[in-house]
């Protein structure tokens, strides 16, 4: 009988004398919504069984642990750049500067900051770490992936009352099939990223 594979428990923190920020985003490939990003600062004996990257998680799962980590974290804060500060800075930066939004609005300065990905810009000359796939290594980045997909989705999920053609309920922006064809019969709105390629056929992918 095949073995389930055992997940690697996460790290609680990269330096442990310090007060950590763990920062993530969600919506980067998006065609349509902003993008989310959340900054979380956890207490040093802070454990969540299950708690993983948000993306390696059910929705029900990650709807669990967002009341954990919110009660739980020493401080969080989600923030979100626009369709327009998209189209103005790009996905990558903006994603960023949502970093920076939310690190601002934290009730404690970290004394180092921990993003998941390769790519940052220094926020007020406190020192931070780019770890690839953070997310799935370290509890603080993923806490914050887990807030930052889950503010987005419960977003996107308002958002297609309003626009239901675009089924965003289902594909929460993201460059589905069903998407491209409604962006074909109907246009698109001013939550579309106007610099994406809408329409073009690219790798698509089903939530």
């Amino acid at each position: 009988m095949r073995q389930a594979k055992k997940h690697t428990p996460l790290l609680s923190c990269m330096h442990p004398d310090r007060i950590e920020a763990g920062c993530d985003e969600a919506g980067r490939g998006c065609l349509a919504g902003p993008v989310f990003a959340a900054a979380v600062v956890l207490k040093p004996e802070f454990r969540c069984e299950g708690l993983n990257d948000s993306k390696q998680l059910p929705e029900r799962e990650r709807s669990r642990l967002r009341p954990v980590i919110e009660q739980n974290a020493l401080c969080y804060a989600v923030e979100m750049c626009t369709p327009d500060e998209i189209d103005e800075l790009n996905i990558l930066w903006a994603s960023v500067k949502a970093m920076h939004k939310a690190l601002d609005r934290l009730t404690v300065t970290p004394d180092h900051i921990l993003i998941d990905g390769n790519r940052f810009h220094p926020f007020q000359q406190i020192p931070y770490t780019c770890v690839i796939k953070g997310d799935g290594k370290y509890l603080s980045i993923a806490a914050a992936s887990v807030l930052a997909k889950t503010y987005r989705d419960e977003y996107m999920q308002n958002l297609h009352n309003q626009f239901p053609v675009y089924g965003w309920a289902r594909n929460k922006g993201y460059p589905t099939i069903t998407h491209r064809e409604a962006i074909r019969q109907h246009g698109i709105t001013v939550h579309h990223r106007k610099t994406f390629h809408l329409i073009e056929k690219q790798l698509t992918f089903e939530w």
